[in-house]
């Protein structure tokens, strides 16, 4: 797994003082990207962060977003994760590696933070400044997340190769004039 942290420079393109903007060109990897972002081409302070839930959730697991998964009607890993999480079987989620009693409620804390990141809807997803709140705190009540996006939709690694990547450069350039 080559973590693609490209994917995250959508927050280069902000100034200081925004907090959203557009494009008529997407970047990205399919998978990692916001929903809003790969369908409308809006991005916000929030299409990161659902890229840092996407990574998470592979960390995990240890398997890549585009990695098909079988558990119920749904095949892919924010699908996946979230129907476990729903049914409280979130155990099953975890990479072999990481489900040691020790850390077991660590763990399921950090499925719930990444699930947070990955709402469908930007406005229910915290900021980054919260997901590091979350990270830090153990005694911070979570609140339960909503349904993820693209939980229905299968990704595969065909999908998920990279969208145009110069024009995030393009779109940085623009947005820097």
């Amino acid at each position: 797994m080559n973590p693609k942290i490209s994917d995250f420079g959508l927050a280069k393109i902000f100034s200081k003082n925004d907090i959203e903007g557009s494009t008529q060109r997407i970047a990205g990897t399919y998978g990692y990207i916001a929903p809003e972002y790969a369908s409308k081409g809006l991005f916000s302070i929030k299409s990161d962060v659902f890229s840092f839930g996407v990574l998470t959730l592979e960390i995990i697991n240890g398997n890549r977003a585009s990695s098909s998964h079988g558990y119920g009607d749904f095949i892919n890993l924010l699908g996946y994760a979230w129907q476990l999480w729903k049914d409280g079987l979130w155990l099953q989620l975890l990479d072999a590696t990481l489900a040691t009693d020790p850390h077991t409620l660590e763990m399921m804390r950090y499925i719930n933070i990444a699930l947070l990141c990955v709402q469908e809807n930007a406005a229910d997803r915290p900021t980054m400044s919260d997901v590091v709140a979350m990270l830090n705190s153990e005694s911070m009540t979570l609140p339960e997340p909503k349904h993820p996006a693209y939980f229905h939709i299968r990704v595969t690694q065909d999908d998920a190769s990279m969208v145009d990547e110069s024009s995030v450069v393009t779109e940085s350039a623009q947005h820097s004039r």
